[in-house]
């Protein structure tokens, strides 16, 4: 780890008593992923197996759990194409096909720059706005074959386009997961619920009135 990122590390073991130092497991490898662009080598989970005082071989085990931990390199723009059954029916072949063809390289290849990674996986979550791609940490959700070439072409220049609002960005122009009609509900924020003073004075629930305490 660098000098930046050992603070970091400071302040993630920080958060589990001295004796739990294994939690920070998964956070530590994210971190060493970072900062190793985008991948893990055995070295850097070596690294982390020491700061939390694991044999290395659990640190393998966590890194070959979670597919969030990449083990060989992966390009600077990591294209995690979801083909799961509702981005299938919007079109995610085709969106497939237009990365393959558009970059030359395949399910699971790497191009020769450098640049991108193709890698289709499993959901991941944002079924309204189907079909779409996760690249890095951001999502390009209500693709088209243009604008998938749209987004590679402003990817080599190097400026890919910035996420919307939400944490997201929908190619089509709309906002978030909101239909041709715009928002239709949910204008106001609702406020907090009312709680009755003195209701937790006891400290004391009563099973049979659980849900009048919770306030449902």
């Amino acid at each position: 780890f660098n000098e930046e990122n050992y603070k970091r590390v400071e302040l993630v073991l920080s958060k589990y008593p001295a004796n739990y130092k294994q939690s920070g497991i998964i956070p530590l490898l994210d971190l060493a992923q970072r900062q190793n662009g985008g991948w893990l080598p055995v070295s850097a989970m070596d690294k982390v197996a020491q700061i939390v005082g694991s044999a290395p071989s659990r640190v393998y085990e966590v890194a070959s759990f979670y597919t969030m931990f990449n083990r060989t390199k992966v390009g600077k723009y990591f294209i995690q194409l979801c083909g799961t059954t509702p981005c299938m029916i919007c079109g995610s072949e085709d969106i497939k096909q237009t990365i393959t063809n558009h970059l030359g390289i395949k399910n699971g290849e790497t191009t020769k720059d450098g640049l991108f990674t193709l890698l289709e996986v499993e959901c991941l979550g944002a079924c309204a706005n189907a079909p779409m791609i996760q690249m890095n940490d951001d999502y390009y959700e209500c693709l088209t074959p243009d604008t998938m070439i749209e987004l590679l072409e402003a990817c080599k220049r190097g400026n890919p386009p910035p996420m919307g609002r939400w944490g997201s960005l929908p190619m089509n122009g709309q906002v978030s997961c909101e239909g041709p009609l715009g928002k239709t509900s949910l204008f106001d924020e609702p406020g907090p619920v009312p709680i009755a003073k003195g209701r937790f004075d006891e400290g004391k629930v009563d099973p049979a009135s659980v849900k009048e305490h919770m306030s449902y």
